[in-house]
């Protein structure tokens, strides 16, 4: 018999039965990644953001888990359902508060239902719509869920689609000339030239590891976090001893990519590693050169992964300036509880257009791939 427990916090569970659920290839469903938020001042009600994980437990042993949040607005989720919001809002009914299972601020694919069979994963989706019903919330949302998790919903929970720009290693690009190799001639020679402008600048590069970092490399990375959300107006979510928490729980996949101008940092980008693949979070620069974005987000990453045996690299959400240097469209998926039967109808239509709008816009994409025809 399980017993269904919503957890305020993880420091309820302990980090070993929280990881035995979800594996070791994810790295943002990590007890680590998910505790270091609450615990370091990255999630705040007055932002929308309050834990109330679901668990499910046996004999007093967890089987299943899922990382969740009430949500009184949708900052920082990346699935925009600010229509769906203002819909409600015509109709004289509240959308918010909603129910939320995802990372908070990681548009990244991962684990969603943390359960080693379907039965579990099932609990805990019913477990979703019956805490959305008894407290009068509009809705749960699933987001970011691997295509293996697709088939647990029933076709209640709506599918929503979206593109981001993913690189792959077909397996025989060892090098980064290999991977250049496989271009057509304009785009090969677009990206040397890029490179060439930053090297003929004077910049090089240090790719750190968590543990290879000193205090002084995590606060300039920060410097160059909170440099970015300032050019863009907007509120940094992270904090710098959220930083150090990765360094110190999760060393080697914290990876810090430092751009040095004259012996002094200009630029960096943090990523995050799990099973295969690199995972590009932020960046920020304290100088303007030609080429610097792309190199210290984009080049300096395939190089990483050639290094490192990486087969994937999913350098973070939107930017069609990826498709040019080899980053392909890639579908990612999310699912939606409606608790209303005549919304859930409506915005079931709804959903099958935007899909549709998706898949047509992801061929379009496709069709002006910089590799050469036959390339693998």
């Amino acid at each position: 018999m399980n017993e269904l427990r919503i957890l305020s916090g993880l420091d309820t569970v302990s980090p070993t039965e929280w990881d035995a659920l979800r594996g070791d290839a994810n790295p943002f469903v990590s007890y680590a990644f998910l505790s270091g938020l609450e615990q370091h001042g990255c999630l705040r009600e007055d932002w929308g953001w309050t834990p109330q994980h679901l668990t499910l437990w046996r004999d007093d042993a967890l089987v299943a888990a899922a990382p969740a949040y009430l949500k009184t607005n949708s900052h920082g989720e990346f699935v925009f359902d600010h229509a769906w919001a203002n819909a409600y809002a015509r109709h004289g009914h509240d959308y918010f508060p909603k129910w939320l299972c995802a990372v908070p601020y990681s548009p990244v694919t991962g684990p969603r239902l943390l359960a080693r069979d379907a039965a579990d994963r099932h609990a805990l989706l019913r477990h979703m719509q019956a805490i959305t019903d008894a407290n009068g919330l509009s809705s749960a949302h699933v987001n970011f869920h691997t295509a293996a998790e697709a088939t647990d919903f029933d076709a209640d929970w709506l599918p929503r689609l979206d593109v981001q720009y993913h690189w792959r290693n077909p397996g025989d690009w060892s090098t980064f000339d290999d991977y250049l190799g496989a271009m057509d001639h304009k785009h090969r020679k677009n990206i040397r030239q890029e490179r060439a402008k930053v090297a003929r600048a004077g910049v090089t590069f240090r790719v750190l590891h968590g543990d290879e970092a000193s205090d002084d490399d995590l606060v300039t990375m920060y410097r160059f976090y909170l440099q970015t959300f300032a050019e863009y107006g907007n509120s940094p979510a992270l904090t710098l001893e959220f930083l150090r928490h990765l360094a110190a729980t999760m060393p080697r996949q914290l990876v810090l990519v430092f751009a040095d101008l004259g012996g002094t940092p200009v630029a960096g980008a943090l990523c995050l590693r799990g099973g295969d693949t690199l995972y590009g979070r932020y960046w920020g620069a304290i100088a303007t050169l030609p080429g610097l974005h792309f190199e210290t987000c984009y080049y300096q990453g395939i190089d990483y992964c050639l290094r490192e045996g990486l087969q994937h690299f999913e350098p973070g959400a939107q930017g069609e300036h990826k498709l040019a240097r080899g980053f392909l469209p890639s579908f990612v998926h999310s699912r939606h509880w409606i608790a209303d039967p005549e919304f859930r109808a409506a915005l079931r239509d709804w959903c099958a257009q935007e899909a549709q709008s998706i898949r047509d816009y992801a061929a379009t994409l496709a069709a002006s791939s910089p590799f050469k025809p036959g390339a693998p």
